[in-house]
């Protein structure tokens, strides 16, 4: 258990890099001109939205589960505990946004600039709040269109980030379970897959620095006790002896 801790929490406090020094910069969101990074960023949101989540998800439990051959039931159980985490983390993330009610950083420019009011706003229904987010930002040229589609689907509360819930946990699943098998590879390409998340949820107007933050805290506790619970009733997650050769071979190919 406390390996599982430690290694958790140094990949919780990794991704707590980016938006700590963004809240502590002072840093403010305006909309800005499309350019092609945000429209990468974009994409990146987009591997976490409905319905692409789903496949994210099926990929990245198809990967875990290939990289710890587990045997069938115990692989089963594996893939049941890392998607309950995973939903876990999001109705967690619904029932706090109903209790703060925080507004998007888009919708707080909106109520600076075309004269909305959030509290009025959040009453409305969901489909009433895009089609209210669609009137008020037609004329914006500047505002790409794709962009406004995005704003009108995303109407929720902000805190905290369902998105960030969603990429820090798997980030830090794959840390728990695969770091003892040495997946090196695998542990950086989705942590830097988590942070483009993050980063891009910031950066299209969706979310405050501080929503990432405790996004990314309640994922860590979560994934803590997944991970124990997968190495208590899965199976070893350290590195069985017939795999060591392989690990090697690997090793030595960097």
């Amino acid at each position: 258990m406390v390996n599982i801790f430690q290694r958790t929490l140094a990949g919780m406090l990794l991704l707590l890099i980016m938006p700590v020094a963004v809240g502590l910069s002072g840093w403010q969101w305006q909309p800005g001109e499309s350019n092609t990074f945000l429209k990468i960023l974009f994409w990146m949101t987009e591997t976490v939205t409905r319905p692409w989540g789903m496949l994210t998800s099926l990929v990245l439990s198809a990967w875990v589960m290939w990289c710890l051959r587990f045997r069938f039931k115990p692989a089963l159980l594996l893939l049941l505990i890392m998607n309950a985490t995973i939903l876990a983390g999001q109705y967690t993330k619904s029932f706090i946004k109903e209790q703060v009610q925080e507004p998007r950083p888009y919708v707080v420019w909106l109520e600076k600039t075309h004269g909305l009011d959030d509290k009025t706003f959040y009453q409305l229904s969901r489909e009433q709040r895009g089609q209210r987010v669609t009137e008020l930002i037609a004329d914006e040229s500047h505002i790409p269109g794709w962009l406004k589609k995005h704003w009108a689907f995303e109407t929720g509360f902000a805190f905290p980030s369902g998105h960030t819930m969603f990429a820090a946990s798997w980030a830090l699943l794959v840390i728990g379970l695969l770091w003892p098998r040495r997946h090196y590879k695998t542990i950086v390409l989705v942590g830097v897959w988590a942070v483009a998340v993050m980063g891009s949820r910031l950066l299209l107007g969706m979310h405050w620095p501080r929503d990432l933050a405790v996004a990314t805290f309640i994922s860590w506790l979560l994934v803590v006790l997944a991970t124990w619970l997968a190495q208590r009733f899965c199976g070893p997650l350290s590195l069985p002896p017939e795999e060591q050769q392989e690990v090697a071979e690997r090793e030595q190919g960097l």
